[in-house]
């Protein structure tokens, strides 16, 4: 069993950008050990002045979309540019087994070997939409650690983009062309939370169906009442075959965090989004310590038994176990 670090080992090895110690830290926030979570506590209060200077994007996209494919194209024009990449990628987790696929680190291979880009697949668990409790925790922990970018790569099903979207600068939608009419099938509530869509796979014949796509979303997103901020969210077509159209979706995001930036609206939204988390910690905490206790653990199960067969209902039930 490895030595466990103290506080000041991990936040040294963090702000010095040791790959080990951050991985080794992430790990410790994932963990449901209480003795794990009170130091990752610390951990995390150590290095948070350090934290908070990255841009944090959100990437979704129907199955089949070639989310880890973008994701690698985008992040090696990244490393192009100077900047060092981190990537949480939210890993689907059987509902049967338990069992975590964790396939985006071998599906980023050439990423995976760069240096200045760290790709972390975490289970999504029982997570409600498949963004792991720890996930923000993940990202403080890579901006302390240096990185200038952060891409958190959601399952895709659920409410993970809604979850995902309250963690994030921006929001990236990844669509496909020629399935049929583009329009069919889109979340409203999906595409109101995009800043920008890109059509993926827009090489050889479906180049010109990428292009035609790209104008009916385009079309359709200027039916949508203008976003809070005062961004118009824009449609690009991208190959990660081919690199065709890639650096221009960076451009994009780096186009609304400038307006951002200069609204104000920017770093209005991290506060926001700050309090949610704030409110989100305290709900789970009081959920963990309410089934912990142990009168709830002891009448629960014939509670649960009365709802299941109906002689009480389920509101009593609870109101039952709150007043316990």
């Amino acid at each position: 069993m490895a030595k466990r670090f103290s506080v000041d080992e991990y936040a040294a090895g963090i702000l010095a950008g040791n790959r080990m110690v951050l991985s080794r830290a992430i790990t410790l926030v994932e963990s449901t050990l209480p003795s794990d979570q009170h130091l990752a506590q610390q951990v995390l209060d150590q290095v948070l002045p350090h934290a908070g200077r990255s841009v944090r994007v959100g990437i979704t996209g129907v199955p089949g979309v070639g989310k880890s494919t973008f994701i690698e194209a985008l992040g090696l024009e990244l490393l192009r540019q100077g900047k060092r990449l981190a990537v949480l990628a939210v890993d689907p987790t059987s509902q049967r087994s338990g069992g975590s696929i964790l396939g985006d680190k071998t599906r980023m291979n050439q990423l995976a070997a760069q240096e200045q880009a760290y790709i972390r697949p975490s289970p999504a668990g029982r997570s409600l939409g498949g963004v792991t409790r720890s996930t923000r925790e993940a990202m403080i922990l890579c901006e302390a650690a240096g990185h200038d970018v952060i891409f958190i790569e959601t399952v895709g099903v659920g409410q993970s983009e809604t979850a995902v979207h309250g963690m994030v600068d921006f929001f990236l939608l990844l669509m496909l062309a020629g399935a049929g009419d583009e329009l069919q099938g889109i979340k409203k509530g999906i595409m109101e939370m995009a800043d920008a869509v890109t059509i993926t796979k827009a090489d050889g014949q479906n180049e010109t169906a990428a292009k035609l796509a790209r104008r009916e979303y385009q079309n359709a997103l200027h039916l949508f009442p203008l976003a809070p901020s005062g961004w118009n969210p824009k449609v690009t077509v991208s190959s990660a075959l081919t690199g065709q159209g890639v650096p221009e979706v960076w451009q994009v995001v780096e186009q609304y965090v400038q307006q951002t930036q200069q609204s104000g609206y920017f770093q209005r939204r991290r506060q926001e989004q700050n309090l949610h988390w704030l409110y989100e910690a305290i709900r789970q905490g009081l959920e963990e310590q309410f089934y912990a206790k142990a009168n709830v653990q002891e009448q629960l199960p014939a509670l649960r038994q009365q709802v299941i067969e109906g002689s009480k209902s389920a509101f009593g039930a609870a109101a039952e176990l709150l007043g316990l």
